[in-house]
């Protein structure tokens, strides 16, 4: 009993956190890009002290994996974010029932409960230099948490990136 509370534990710690998709185009080889430089006219629909927290995030994680910034980049980065409502329904159920000789009784009052979350979709971008084509993208949705402060936003950035760029460059995969 007590292993399977923990499993239940840790899937629903693990389920509260972002969503990630992928996508790139397959046929890029990834080892010429070693340069970047973001797009001067991003309009990544955050504001502008959180775009540059999540710039300065991925710079931070871009570096520790062996990229450099450059005015001569290889690829440019491209950031896009949206908010968004989504609707917690949920509720719960009282009941009363009894029985007594040969007769039976019960009640039930159902209850809503709902409370509207704010989530976030942030779009990352990698656009190779010379072409301006789409070669690698992540999309992620998670939980935005409004009244962070901001150092706790700065942390939640640089977690958010890190687990992003985990799946930068893609690994390779056997050809069917």
């Amino acid at each position: 009993m007590k292993a399977l509370l923990q499993f239940v534990f840790v899937i629903c710690f693990f389920s509260c956190g972002p969503v990630i998709n992928y996508d790139y185009e397959h046929r890029t080889d990834f080892s010429q890009y070693k340069t970047y430089n973001f797009f001067d006219d991003i309009e990544s629909g955050m504001s502008e002290l959180d775009e540059n927290r999540f710039k300065e995030a991925i710079t931070t994680v871009f570096k520790a994996k062996g990229y450099e910034m450059s005015d001569t980049p290889d690829f440019f980065v491209d950031i896009q974010s949206e908010l968004y409502e989504v609707a917690q329904d949920g509720g719960f159920g009282v009941g009363i029932g009894g029985t007594g000789g040969n007769m039976g009784g019960g009640m039930s009052v159902g209850i809503p409960v709902s409370q509207n979350t704010t989530r976030r979709v942030i779009i990352l971008e990698f656009l190779d230099k010379d072409r301006r084509t789409l070669f690698w993208q992540a999309v992620a949705r998670g939980a935005y948490k409004q009244n962070a402060s901001p150092e706790k936003r700065q942390l939640d950035f640089l977690k958010l990136v890190d687990k992003i760029l985990s799946g930068y460059p893609p690994k390779k995969t056997a050809k069917n």
